[in-house]
């Protein structure tokens, strides 16, 4: 029996209008897709349209014989013609007169004859940015958008738009901006209000008018100045119908070049900008396509015949458009000629109207985990090459539309895409612009990147001037590497004796202060310095000054502005690609992690010592799990790395004194300025709220307004730059007798964190821009024993830096205030203070709530720490949590989102993978979002989805249960099983006192949902994770004894690891 189809509520009048009011209208109906499931129904008024996303779907209605293409009028000229895309019907005689004309010049002959022209507009493109330098952030989508018209217009009716020689854009383009980006909008309320109020926006149908009578004058000119150019203009005005023998009128020639130009580049731009940011988000990817060309192409000249031969890049633009399809959606309806009674969906499963209107979302269907896996979302190449590509089912993958509505021009496209692609990876490195962009999306007539910029740099060997000359030489020319002396590409540093090149990796900011810390350094001792994360060095480490480079791993993975350098590492297959350079590295991690502890810096060793440097000194390393990671650094430096610097470089004791600058600063009581500088963006703050009862260790929730542009999936993180308490700040200006308004300026030799000649309140200084409250790094508690006047303390101070560090500074997180007020004969000038503390950094938080209950807010759920402090100065008060619980709504704070670790997602097939989740206390938060988003999935009418198990550690039922109310309300509803373990009432929790008991006594659950598929995840401290590892690992042994296999620790630790990520996935912190 048929059901009929889900729908969202509505308003009357608006029917659901308000649904899809989004700056992005595809974004809108995807979001609804993720609620309502793969097919749903909207109304608009007294118009229903069906939206369907499951690929299963959308292979029946590709079906030609019951469906077909419904037109849209966006493209729709004002003269009454109708050109191919705009067409109501194939039956419509302009359509079939247009299609029938139109096909051979489309055909493989006709488009490799465009191969020149093609690669005249791509070498303006190549050249600009050759000229522009490494150091141009290229506004990707605007020249790739200039690229594309120009080709379109080129070699389809010669003509040159010029776009690379003007900085204003044709009027053409900007009417053409105009038209588009007003259809898009036309379903946004403010613009529905507009029109009723004002009438029609006049300068539309004058932009519209424009395109008209420019398209019609193209034909006319060509008409006038007839040439025998075998290109798309002419084929329409000499070429006959071969079915009617007729010439298509100039109004319905001038409709088709109106569409070509407007179609033909707004598509193929998108599909460029999309393919390099996902190239550069992938580095094994970027670098895999950039050796193909390399292999295939070499340095000489691109022909069509090299672009013939590029299987990989091919499946990039593939598995591109599989994820961001720049033409977002196709319309489908019922053929008028057949007469179906009782017409359905799905084998029958939903009812439909015939008159239905169907709109297929792409971007939905084509990651469909029914069809490409439980990774659809991620961006994988190898699926489209070869028999992958060939074996998907009908329907699985149409960007280019389907059946004979199906774009005329996809091989035009397709061979300009791969060409330009190859050019560029031919003779340029690319990176981000900013290592943490995250694709945004635009939409107008297509979709395309917003805000992406990336710069480029001609690789090795190639200069602007001979690459001008390669470009533009006889195809039979000689190979640019066969004609010019090698040269060096631009490196970081200038190749001198006093440069020093740092490179850091770093995602929370531990390293990069490191590295800021170490250019600092570098003054006193003699050597200037240039501070870069890592990926800015491809292919530019310099050979000859020392290049030191600093960085942690993340689970085994580098961090976000090292991922493309770290891949290209891997990729080189030279042995002589760094002979001549002189490198350290100093690598940072965490021993928690014990299989990939400390894997990205020995990777980047190791490598560079295959590739041919010279390895200054041993690498050196610090564990997180010390606490004491300011130190280890601060050893290494000065113990290990200096010593062999000046050795190898020169420097000494008298030069190094001789040009070692104090921090210069000037102290004064006037008024005071603030400034913060930082990669976040004030969210706003719309609910605080305790979570716990008083007397409780408190947990609390805070629920965010985001900027307007940031979005965030569930389970991601909300990086947080907190304030230290005043308590804490006054505690400083009481040491040091500093008045509370006194203001400062640091006029030279200050840490790098700190803003230089830019007079600015102390009192806001040691709030927002150093940490305050870390334990004091052993270099801290040296520096402190020099500098006591007292002998007692001196002696006591000298203890602490050595046999007692652990315990009592790092155990009991003594920091350097603790000292300094523990100490009084301690002499650290208060500039020196501030010298040696590190720069204050954003925490990042789990984001506790789902997108689909509301996509611009989102909550975090944290603790907050204010106890005795163990050192015993005072107390100790933790200063996010204290930050962040002294916000009330209304009031501003400093955030970003940052993907989590990309396995720590829910399912993609939420249908057939059940959930299984461990946690304790605030560990839930991940989890509450993860259950939030199924709630509003049930609440919907969502029936299909798989089960969901949480096991909760806290200490009360009545106290301490997180979002009690609402966890009870989601279990009622089937949306998760919550089985609880109090610490303080076992009695309440099946006599389970701790996480781990409750997970051994419902171990037949546990082992239920793993057969069936389900996916573990693990939040919580290392203490908690490390007690559900031992729960589980019993029960992966009891059922080991019972089917006889092997069940050693050996085994058993195996099987963990070999699950681990793609069935087992842990978030843990500190």
């Amino acid at each position: 029996m048929s059901q009929q189809i889900p729908q969202p509520p509505g308003l009357p009048f608006l029917g659901n209008l308000l649904d899809v009011q989004d700056e992005v209208p595809v974004r809108a109906l995807a979001h609804l897709a993720d609620i309502y499931g793969p097919i749903y129904k909207l109304y608009f008024g007294r118009q229903p349209r069906v939206i369907v996303s499951g690929s299963a779907l959308v292979r029946e209605l590709c079906d030609e014989t019951r469906f077909c293409k419904t037109f849209s009028t966006t493209l729709r000229p004002s003269t009454g013609a109708r050109g191919l895309f705009t067409a109501p019907h194939e039956s419509d005689p302009d359509w079939q007169q247009a299609h029938r004309t139109l096909i051979p010049a489309f055909g493989p002959l006709a488009i490799s004859g465009m191969f020149d022209e093609m690669h005249d507009i791509a070498s303006q493109l190549v050249l600009k940015w050759a000229r522009m330098g490494p150091e141009y952030r290229i506004p990707v989508t605007s020249d790739f958008t200039r690229l594309t018209l120009d080709t379109i217009a080129l070699c389809a009716m010669d003509f040159r738009f010029n776009s690379f020689y003007q900085d204003e854009l044709h009027p053409f383009v900007t009417a053409m901006n105009k038209v588009l980006s007003t259809s898009s909008n036309r379903s946004m309320v403010s613009s529905l209000l507009k029109n009723l109020i004002l009438g029609p926006d006049k300068s539309v149908q004058e932009s519209n008018d424009y395109m008209d009578t420019t398209a019609l004058q193209l034909v006319q000119h060509r008409r006038n100045h007839p040439t025998d150019k075998r290109d798309l203009l002419n084929a329409m005005l000499y070429g006959k119908d071969p079915k009617t023998g007729e010439h298509m009128r100039d109004e319905l020639i001038a409709a088709n070049m109106r569409t070509f130009l407007v179609a033909g580049h707004e598509t193929t731009s998108g599909l460029l900008s999309f393919a390099f940011a996902h190239l550069l988000k992938n580095p094994a990817t970027y670098f895999t396509a950039q050796a193909e060309v390399d292999r295939i192409c070499g340095r000489a000249r691109i022909t069509a015949d090299h672009v013939k031969e590029l299987s990989y890049l091919n499946a990039v633009l593939k598995e591109t458009l599989r994820l961001n399809p720049t033409v977002p959606a196709f319309s489908r309806s019922f053929r008028p000629e057949n007469d179906v009674a009782d017409p359905t969906l799905g084998n029958g499963k939903h009812a439909v109207d015939k008159g239905d209107s169907f709109l297929v979302l792409l971007n939905k269907s084509q990651s469909d985990p029914a069809v490409y896996g439980e990774d659809s979302k991620e961006f994988r190449p190898e699926r489209m090459l070869g028999e992958n590509f060939d074996k998907l089912p009908k329907g699985a993958w149409q960007p280019f539309g389907t059946g004979l509505r199906a774009c005329i021009g996809r091989a035009f496209a397709w061979q300009e895409a791969l060409m330009t692609t190859a050019l560029l990876l031919q003779n340029f490195n690319f990176r981000l612009d900013d290592p943490n962009y995250e694709i945004k999306i635009k939409q107008t007539l297509t979709l395309k990147p917003d805000e992406f910029y990336m710069r480029a740099s001609l690789r090795e060997g190639i200069t602007a001037t001979k690459l001008q000359e390669s470009l533009t030489a006889p195809k039979d020319a000689q190979p640019l590497a066969d004609n010019v002396s090698v040269q060096r590409t631009q490196t970081i540093v200038d190749e001198g004796s006093e440069s020093m090149a740092i490179l850091y990796g770093s995602n929370t900011g531990t390293c990069e202060a490191f590295a800021r810390k170490l250019a600092s350094d570098c003054k006193r001792h003699g050597f200037k310095a240039t501070v870069a994360d890592l990926d800015s060095a491809v292919d530019r480490i310099a050979k000859g000054p020392p290049t030191i480079i600093i960085t942690a791993s993340y689970d085994g993975q580098p961090a976000d502005n090292a991922r493309q350098f770290f891949a290209w590492l891997q990729a080189l297959v030279s042995q002589q690609k760094l002979v001549g350079v002189n490198y350290a590295v100093f690598g940072c991690g965490h021993s928690d992690w014990k299989a990939t502890f400390q894997r990205v810096p020995a990777v980047i060793d190791e490598a560079f010592e295959r590739l041919g440097a010279k390895r200054l000194v041993d690498r050196g390393l610090s564990n997180a799990a010390q606490e004491d990671m300011p130190g280890d650094f601060a050893l290494w430096n000065e113990k290990t790395l200096w010593p062999t610097i000046h050795n190898i470089f020169g420097g000494s004791e008298a030069k190094i004194k001789l040009n070692q600058p104090e921090t210069n600063v000037e102290i004064s009581t006037g008024q005071r300025a603030t400034r913060l500088t930082s990669d976040v963006r004030p969210g706003r703050v719309i609910k605080a709220e305790s979570l716990t009862a008083a007397g409780e260790p408190e947990k609390r929730h805070l629920e965010i307004q985001l900027p307007s542009d940031m979005s965030y999936s569930a389970g991601d993180y909300l990086a947080v730059l907190p304030m230290n308490p005043d308590e804490t700040v006054r505690r400083v200006l009481t040491r040091y007798s500093l008045p509370w308004d006194a203001t400062i300026t640091i006029k030279d030799g200050g840490p790098e964190n700190l803003p230089i000649k830019t007079a600015m309140s102390i009192f806001d200084l040691l709030k927002g821009y150093i940490e305050l409250s870390q334990p004091a790094a052993r270099s801290h508690v040296q520096a402190c024993g020099s500098s006591a006047t007292d002998s007692a303390d001196k002696a006591c101070l000298e203890t602490l830096a050595d046999v007692s560090f652990q315990d009592e500074i790092v155990e009991r997180r003594t920091s350097l205030l603790d000292l300094l007020e523990r100490y009084p004969s301690i002499d650290i000038p208060f500039p020196k203070f501030l010298t040696l503390l590190s720069p204050m950094r954003p925490r990042y938080y789990s984001i506790s709530s789902s997108p689909l209950t509301n996509p611009t807010t989102c909550t975090i759920t944290y603790a907050v720490i204010d106890s005795p402090g163990l050192s015993g100065q005072g107390r100790f008060i933790g200063v996010t949590g204290s930050y962040l619980s002294d916000l009330r709504a209304g009031d501003q704070v400093q955030v970003s989102v940052r993907s989590t670790n990309k396995f720590f997602r829910l399912p993609n097939d939420i249908t057939n993978t059940p959930l299984l989740m461990l946690c304790a206390g605030t560990g839930i938060a991940p989890l509450r979002g993860f259950v939030q988003e199924r709630a509003t999935q049930i609440e919907a009418g969502r029936k299909d989805l798989a089960r969901a198990l949480l096991f909760v550690g806290c200490r009360s039922d009545s106290t301490d249960r997180l979002y009690a109310e609402e966890f009870d309300r989601w279990a009622a509803m089937g949306a998760v099983d919550v089985r609880y373990a109090f610490s303080q009432e076992p009695e309440k929790s099946d006599g389970c006192k701790y996480l781990q008991d409750r997970m051994l006594r419902n171990k037949d659950d546990i082992r239920d949902l793993w057969r069936k598929g389900a996916k573990v995840y693990v939040c919580g401290s290392p203490e908690i994770a490390m007690e559900a590892g031992k729960a589980a690992r019993q029960i992966v042994k009891e059922a080991a004894a019972e089917m006889g296999t092997d069940g050693t620790d050996e085994t058993v630790d195996k099987w963990f690891e070999t699950n681990k990520n793609e069935r087992i996935v842990s978030d843990v912190f500190r």
